[in-house]
């Protein structure tokens, strides 16, 4: 697997633990064979449902394949076939994203001609046992969302299993493992520069779901925007969310239910659930978006879009990058079954800002500045 011996187990430290799970070593196709005492190949033909075995043997064979808890290697199918196996996690089932990811990565798998085996986390008490159930199906590659995909546990658990891991929407991709990822400092860089563009200098920031990378680094680009403008963030302007609707709705009860005169005259969401909540939050409020509050968001999921007046937001190609995922999971496998050693690759897509009607200038401001394109490309 492509990982460096100083990353993997650096001097001084202890060894990877050995009680990684292995793939499925159960009975053999050979052992029901055996057992019935016919070949090997009547007991393929009935696993592969294929014409050629009498009723009464086919009976027999399935009755031996369930006493004998005989499990079609369906690794070692796919791999014949030149078939790659995918692993394609999600986190979030609630996520407004999560139809345009799930999308992309059939669409590509489909023109690729791989096998995507779809395993949910929120499944599991630990999200490390969806990276072990998928390892069990014989995958050949796994696309690790957020959190997962920072997880040494989670990439350890794939090396040990000879299984590629390709870590999608990080903000840290790292080193040794390959990575789809946008830039979040810069994206959320530019959102803030847009609300400093339109004359606000009172601007909230809601931060994510502390466990997830791109939350850190969507802070930092926010934080940065604001010092190059020379403006002060007061500890009050920063407050925590989880990425959800109902976090938002939350937060922003505390930032606007209060005095007037202490609102912020934007606040920036660090996604468009949570930039959502806070709209409604709002409105209920009497507040007036955008004459007397900007809202923006990020990611640009279909919420944006569905709520009034839609969301000003970073567009983040979730489709896309899905199915860059699943294209870049396909050649790594393809690479290490010809033989070649895989190769560490980092895909960044391009993010835009997409201007709409949930941001405008600041009440009471006179700026002079150019307004930004209402769909900005940046790489």
């Amino acid at each position: 697997m492509p990982r460096r011996k100083s990353e993997a187990n650096p001097a001084g430290s202890n060894p990877l633990p050995v009680d990684a799970p292995a793939r499925r070593t159960g009975a053999t196709i050979h052992d029901v064979a055996r057992h019935l005492g016919v070949s090997s190949m009547t007991v393929s033909r009935v696993v592969n449902d294929l014409e050629g075995v009498r009723p009464q043997m086919r009976e027999r064979v399935l009755a031996a394949i369930k006493e004998l808890g005989y499990v079609p290697n369906m690794a070692a199918r796919a791999a014949r076939a030149g078939v790659s196996r995918i692993g394609v996690l999600f986190s979030n089932p609630r996520s407004s994203n999560l139809g345009e990811f799930l999308m992309g990565a059939f669409t590509a798998g489909g023109k690729l001609g791989c096998q995507l085996v779809v395993e949910p986390t929120a499944a599991h008490a630990d999200p490390l046992d969806a990276v072990r159930t998928v390892i069990a199906a014989g995958v050949d590659a796994v696309i690790l969302p957020p959190p997962l995909c920072d997880s040494m546990q989670a990439l350890e658990l794939l090396w040990r299993a000879q299984v590629q891991g390709l870590s999608f929407a990080t903000a840290e991709p790292r080193s040794h493992s390959s990575a789809v990822f946008i830039d979040d400092f810069e994206g959320a860089r530019c959102m803030t520069r847009h609300l400093i563009d339109l004359g606000h200098r009172d601007i909230a920031f809601v931060l994510g779901d502390p466990s997830h990378s791109p939350s850190r680094r969507r802070e930092e680009g926010f934080r940065a925007a604001m010092a190059e403008a020379g403006l002060v963030v007061p500890a009050e302007r920063l407050v925590q969310g989880m990425f959800t609707y109902r976090s938002g709705m939350e937060v922003g009860n505390a930032l606007l239910a209060g005095d007037s005169a202490a609102r912020p005259t934007a606040i920036f969401a660090s996604n468009d659930d949570m930039a959502a909540g806070i709209v409604a939050l709002a409105l209920g409020l009497g507040l007036k978006i955008p004459a007397e509050l900007s809202v923006a968001g990020f990611d640009d999921t279909p919420i944006a879009e569905s709520i009034w007046p839609a969301l000003t937001t970073i567009h983040q190609p979730i489709a896309e990058m899905a199915a860059s995922a699943v294209t870049l999971a396909h050649e790594l496998v393809k690479r290490g079954r010809n033989g070649g050693a895989p190769e560490v690759t980092h895909h960044r897509c391009k993010f835009s800002l997409v201007v709409r009607g949930s941001t405008g200038a600041a009440a009471g401001s006179a700026t002079n500045r150019p307004r930004r394109s209402p769909r900005a490309t940046v790489p």
